[in-house]
């Protein structure tokens, strides 16, 4: 309780947010979400970390379980511009980022936007597509913009870009490089739903898809505002050394190849403040960076040919390594 009792003393530098309207937006967007892909509260939460960090999602998991129809639902929740991509192995870059079109009757080359020029990129089995391919999404996720011909265009705010990995064909495809996996804020599993929520699932569109009745319940200049006000977050430096530590033991771990990265501890950095602001509160507790750790660290780590032969989780290594951190007290 120390810690909280200071962490108070300095919500000063938060004092313009008003928590008591954050909270209940928020809780109509999971609300609204939760309508459409039913009995995954854990993941709905991890998304609305995602769209207030600004970060990106990767979601691995078996097909037909709500991938594309959680990206079409927090579309329409957010009143966004969608787009979907289906990554095969002769998609090109040109098919993501646009190119010049020449009009023959005036002699010009006028641009054509692709797909990426969106608020919502469902980027759909990525790893499907070839490296080069998947490299064309690399600076619209680090930077929001894409360089096209030469020219560096902007792409529209706030963007996210929500991928998909198909973990049954994941043999004979392109695996995303390390270098693209660290780009992603956070990695999520939707998983099959129990047997009574996939009861309700049936019910739900029986005459109708769910869909069709989200109604926007905030738009693009608010998602801006919650993110900018997510950066206002108080985070104690004991907290920011709690996290610090944690990417520190990845990096000495035996069982890891490769640890987490600066830009994996920014990353938990940024999730955590919004975690915080989830949970409504406008200062980060260790709670909220052990909420985010699993999902922010494990898809950034390489196991070592001895661990990943011994059957271990890179999900279950980070939680021993938290769980074996002291808490800030």
């Amino acid at each position: 309780m120390m810690l909280e009792t200071l962490i108070r003393k300095r919500i000063r530098a938060v004092a313009d947010v008003n928590i008591l309207e954050i909270t209940p937006k928020l809780e109509e967007l999971k609300m609204s979400l939760g309508r459409v892909v039913q009995g995954k509260d854990e993941a709905l939460d991890l998304v609305i970390i995602a769209v207030l960090a600004n970060g990106s999602v990767l979601m691995e998991d078996v097909p037909g379980v709500g991938k594309t129809t959680l990206a079409k639902a927090l579309a329409k929740s957010l009143d966004a511009a969608l787009s979907r991509v289906q990554f095969t192995p002769d998609l090109l870059p040109a098919d993501i980022l646009g190119g010049s079109i020449y009009n023959p009757a005036e002699g010009t080359l006028k641009f054509q936007p692709g797909p990426i020029f969106c608020n919502i990129l469902l980027a759909d089995e990525i790893n499907r597509a070839s490296p080069r391919t998947q490299s064309a999404l690399l600076e619209a996720m680090s930077e929001g913009q894409a360089t096209v011909e030469g020219q560096q265009r902007q792409l529209s705010a706030p963007f996210l870009v929500l991928a998909t990995q198909n973990p049954v064909e994941f043999h004979g495809t392109y695996p995303l490089p390390e270098a693209q996996l660290d780009r992603f804020l956070l990695q999520l599993d939707l998983g099959y739903p129990d047997a009574e929520t996939e009861v309700d699932i049936l019910y739900s569109q029986a005459q109708h898809h769910p869909i069709e009745g989200i109604e926007p319940v905030m738009s693009g200049d608010e998602v801006l505002r919650l993110q900018k006000t997510v950066r206002k977050v108080v985070v104690e430096r004991s907290i920011s050394e709690y996290l610090v530590e944690i990417t520190n033991r990845t990096r000495r771990d035996d069982r890891l190849k490769l640890g987490v990265s600066p830009r994996g501890s920014l990353m938990m950095f940024r999730a955590a403040q919004a975690a915080a602001l989830l949970n409504g509160r406008t200062y980060v507790l260790p709670d909220d960076v052990k909420q985010v750790a699993a999902h922010v660290l494990a898809h950034r780590l390489i196991l070592t040919p001895k661990a990943k032969y011994s059957g271990i989780s890179k999900r279950t290594i980070i939680d021993e390594i938290v769980s074996s951190v002291k808490v800030p007290t």
